[in-house]
Order: structure tokens, then sequence, then C-alpha cells
């Protein structure tokens, strides 16, 4: 490896390092108590690995997901990520960064959420992302490659200290044993830093900072590689710190009881908590500011992007319309809560996320054995229809309550295989097995 290897590697760290996504391991560590390591490895595996590995696939397919979505079918192509890119924008990852922001900024001087005061901040939050969106310059590129740096820094320094503070505490956190379906449930969790989608609907502009930065003698393949690996080791030490710390962070009932009461996350209780512990409340609130502003970062990038991506695709309208109308929308949504933020997006995710893995995977196993398109739509139509019906039937339809491996929410797998078996030894006599579509 190069030193050029190392700097896209942190580069491409720094893209997936997004300050909301620190509160889902602290919450998943404390929740987990002794089965910690199954879950939070489950976490790793669709927080870090599936999105990094979104990014090396994209980068095997001329055009990208794109091109390779469209090959599958348009329409499919065009609703897939659209879905995506309103997931990752306005309708819950953007809403996230305001409401976390409240939580981190605010509510720890107010003692509890308030409705007046949540409206007030958000307002502001969302009017500055607005402006800063509708203004493009170099200044949010700028402020965000320092604010990673320090950020990252604050990190590592909150996890030594809390580290030190905390080794030798026994886990109080329930369950007390472990379970076969912890390794899943982290999983699960790991789908709410959003990023394996992020790594679909942004992997054009990722794959083409990484190309502005590699070496012309080594292949955007292999640079790609290496540099997923660096990222990936980077973001899970990260994420098992702060689980770590969670799992041996001791909150009492009434806290959690008054948490729960108050409609506020765990997650933002426990890096606070954490932060004052190791640092005091200044260097609490020095922290949260620097949340915040990379927060704020994140929601102009995720405005920017998401408006610019409708605009090409949607071109009626222009992009200050559809700026607009996205920030309008996450101000709305970040007003209900980040708790209640979080929880909306639950479900989607457990329909999204599916059909990402799927996609993701198809496309990796294309590589090396070439399917026709045939094998590709019904295995994603498949869990497609599987993961609609799984989510809006669960509890109230016996027969999706009792399909293989439902306890383990990958109910939708053997579906994605039956399709794929099935389209291959359909489409083998009538159709060349395609995807001439591979960078060379």
């Amino acid at each position: 490896m190069t030193k050029n290897t190392f700097i896209i590697g942190f580069m491409l760290f720094a893209i997936f390092f997004g300050a909301g996504n620190l509160i889902f391991p602290p919450k998943l560590g404390f929740e987990t108590g002794t089965a910690f390591l199954p879950s939070i490895s489950g976490f790793v595996l669709t927080g870090v690995g599936l999105p990094l590995l979104g990014i090396i696939v994209s980068a095997f397919y001329r055009g990208g997901y794109i091109v390779a979505l469209r090959q599958i079918h348009p329409w499919f192509s065009v609703l897939f990520l659209v879905s995506i890119s309103l997931a990752v924008g306005p309708f819950f990852a953007g809403p996230r960064t305001g409401a976390m922001s409240y939580e981190m900024v605010m509510i720890p001087f107010l003692k509890e959420a308030d409705s007046l005061s949540q409206l007030l901040f958000t307002f502001v939050y969302f009017m500055l992302s607005l402006w800063l969106s509708l203004n493009p310059s170099k200044m949010v590129e700028r402020i965000g490659s320092i604010l990673t740096p320090v950020l990252l820094l604050a990190i590592i320094a909150l996890v030594v200290k809390a580290g030190i503070m905390l080794v030798g505490k026994t886990p109080l956190s329930m369950p007390t044993v472990a379970s076969h379906t912890d390794f899943f449930n982290g999983a699960i969790n790991g789908y709410l830093t959003m990023d394996a989608l992020a790594s679909i609907a942004f992997s054009t502009m990722v794959l083409g900072a990484i190309k502005s930065s590699a070496v012309k003698t080594v292949s955007l393949q292999k640079q790609t590689i290496f540099a997923a690996i660096i990222a990936g080791i980077a973001l899970a030490l990260i994420y098992i710190s702060l689980g770590w710390v969670g799992n041996h962070l001791m909150i009492s009932p009434d806290v959690l009881a008054q948490l729960q009461q108050n409609k506020q996350d765990l997650g933002t209780y426990i890096l606070n908590q954490v932060t004052t512990m190791a640092f005091g409340e200044l260097g609490r609130m020095v922290l949260n500011i620097i949340v915040s502003l990379a927060c704020l970062t994140t929601a102009v990038g995720l405005c920017a992007s998401v408006s610019s991506y409708f605009h090409q695709q949607f071109p009626r309208f222009s992009y200050r319309t559809y700026a607009i109308l996205f920030c309008l929308i996450s101000f709305v949504i970040a007003n209900l809560g980040l708790k209640e933020v979080i929880g909306l997006s639950l479900p989607v995710l457990m329909i999204l996320y599916p059909i990402t893995i799927t996609v993701i995977l198809l496309l990796l196993l294309n590589l090396f054995l070439p399917m026709p398109i045939l094998a590709h739509r019904l295995a994603i139509g498949l869990v497609t229809l599987v993961s609609i019906l799984s989510v809006l039937g669960s509890g109230k339809i016996d027969l999706l309550d009792q399909l293989p491996l439902k306890p383990y929410s990958i109910e939708w797998l053997p579906f994605a295989f039956v399709g794929l078996v099935a389209g291959y030894l359909l489409a083998k006599s009538k159709e060349k097995v395609i995807f001439p579509i591979k960078s060379e």
C-alpha cells in the first residue's frame, strides 16, 4: 500500500463517519449486556462492511449502480434510487441530524425536551442548512475537512478516558444470557446508520473523489478495495469502542424511566453522560458543538446531493425548489423528536435494506458468475415483495410470521436464492448470460 492509498482510505472513512451515527453503538452496547460481542459484530457487518462493499462493487461497473440498475429494469432503477435518496435525505437522515443536534446542545441545559425550544432550534438549523445549500462554496467543504479530524480526535480522547474510568466494571444491562438472535439484532441496528443506502446513492460522487486522488498506475478497483479496508478498520474500531463504553456504563432504572417518559434517545444521553464524566461540563459543551457542526455539514451535503439528483432526474423543478422543499420536510420531521425519527425510519429501512443487500450481492456474484437479467429481476422482485409484506403484515398475517428465518429478520434470503436460481434456469436457453457493463 502507498501513502496515497492511506489518504484515500481516510477520505472514504470521513465520508461514512457521520456524527449522526455516533449514538447507535453506545445504545446497542448498553441494551445488549453480556451479548455485546455478537451484537456489535452484527452492527459492524451492516454498518461498516456492507457500505464499503457497496462502494467496492460499484467500482467494477462502468456507470455504477445507475447503469447497472437500469439494465435490470429502468423503472426499478428510478424507484429504488428515489426511495434511497429520500431516505438518506429529507425523510430520515436529514431530520436526524437536526433532532440529534437539539438533544446534544439544548437538552443538557433544559433537562427535558421543550416543544418551543425544539421548534426554534430546528428552524434556525434548517434555515442555515438551506442557505448553505443554496450558496455553494468551498466553505462547507473546508469546515467539514477540519471538523472530521477534530471530531475523530475528540471521540478517540473520549473513548480512551472513558475506557480508563469504566474498565473492570461489569455490564449491568440486559439480557444477562446471550441469545442466538443477538447477532441479527445488531445487524438490524446497523441499518440505522443508513450508510449502505448512502453507498449506492452517492457511489458515483465517492468514486469520482477516489479517482481524482488515485495513482494513475494503479487500477481504480484495487485502490478502492485497499481504501475500503483502511476505512473499514477505522470505522469498526470507533463503533466497537463506543459500544463498549455504553456496555459498561451504569444507568439507574429511574433515569431510564425518565428518558422514556420524555421520549429522549438513550444513545444521545449516554454520549452526553460519558463526555461529562470524562471532560466535565465544559468538555461536554465543546464536544456537543463539534458534533452539531458536523451534523450541520452532513445535512448540507445531503440536501445538496439529493436536490441535485432530483433536479437531474426530474428537471421540471429547479435545484432551488428541491432544496427548499427538502429542508422544509426535514424541519417538520425533526420536530417529532430524535427517538420518533429513528422509530419511523426502521420499518422503511426493513424494506430498503434487504433490497439493497440483494442488489449489492447480486452484482458482486455477477463479477464471478455472470447471470441473466431475468435472474436479477426475479431475485430482486421476490425480495421486494417479501420485505414489504413482512413489514406491513407482521403480527397480522400468521403465514408471514412463520416464514423461515423470520426470527432473524432475514426471511427474504431464501426468496432471493429461489428467484436467482429460477431466473437463471428459465433464461438459460433463451437469453445470453449478460451484464456486459463491467469496467475494464
